[in-house]
């Protein structure tokens, strides 16, 4: 998706690649080459497997199916990768690197519990082998629409606030969840990174006990600013908040 800045000019993407993003590509790119070098054995061990979960306590594929991508092209590795570097950049730079290496991943593991609990009680996808960042891709989508959500980006070719696109893609995996086998795994597994981020980010905003370390930090801080005649230039009570979550994670 291409980004537009709000005022004059077209941009394309965040700019410069923050760290853990890079590294996350790099690791993507690298397990891809090796994938299509292994072949299908690597898949099969790498990938989410219901079955081999359940039956053959593969506990590693929650997590390390969001490494591997379809070999059969580069188009599935190329948009993944893309997106999470013209989203997860800003994210990253806006929460630090540890939030968002903790986001990422529970939401890409959220995406794979959501297969796993599917398989229950449909033998496509019991029986299914899924791969791809996708769902950890849409879970920044979310967080970047709920942080950035009057951000333009072209979705298809059509430029459309953050919010609007991501309120669209989350749509077309819903419905698309009904689809076939093939389809309706991995668009199930997009609707559940989409769910899983929504409910950890809005979890995070619900804490009461780090509601009160906010309130008592920012006593703190005013009786500080007090003593020593300091002001805070106006920021406001949602600017504080925002920089003690940061430092919180």
């Amino acid at each position: 998706m291409a980004r537009y800045p709000s005022v004059g000019g077209y941009s394309f993407g965040p700019g410069g690649i923050s760290p853990a993003v890079k590294i996350l590509i790099i690791a993507n790119v690298v397990l891809f080459a090796m994938n299509v070098i292994v072949g299908e054995a690597m898949t099969i061990a790498l990938g989410l497997s219901p079955k081999a979960v359940f039956t053959q306590f593969a506990l590693w594929q929650p997590f390390t199916y969001m490494f591997l991508h379809s070999t059969g092209s580069f188009g599935h590795i190329l948009f993944n990768m893309l997106a999470l570097w013209m989203i997860g950049t800003d994210l990253e730079r806006t929460w630090g690197t540890r939030f968002f290496v903790k986001y990422y991943v529970i939401t890409g593991i959220g995406a794979a519990a959501t297969s796993l609990l599917l398989s229950i009680f449909s033998d496509a996808f019991y029986y299914s082998v899924t791969v791809g960042a996708s769902g950890a891709i849409y879970g920044l989508l979310l967080a970047f629409a709920m942080y950035f959500p009057h951000r333009i980006l072209v979705l298809f070719i059509f430029p459309v606030p953050a919010r609007i696109a991501v309120t669209i893609l989350g749509a077309i995996a819903f419905l698309s969840s009904f689809g076939g086998p093939g389809g309706g795994v991995a668009h199930s597994a997009h609707l559940g990174g989409l769910v899983v981020g929504y409910l950890y980010l809005k979890g995070l905003r619900a804490r009461p006990l780090d509601e009160l370390k906010y309130r008592y930090l920012k006593w703190k801080m005013g009786r500080a600013r007090s003593k020593f005649d300091v002001y805070s230039g106006g920021r406001s009570d949602e600017e504080w908040k925002n920089d003690w979550k940061k430092h919180i994670h």
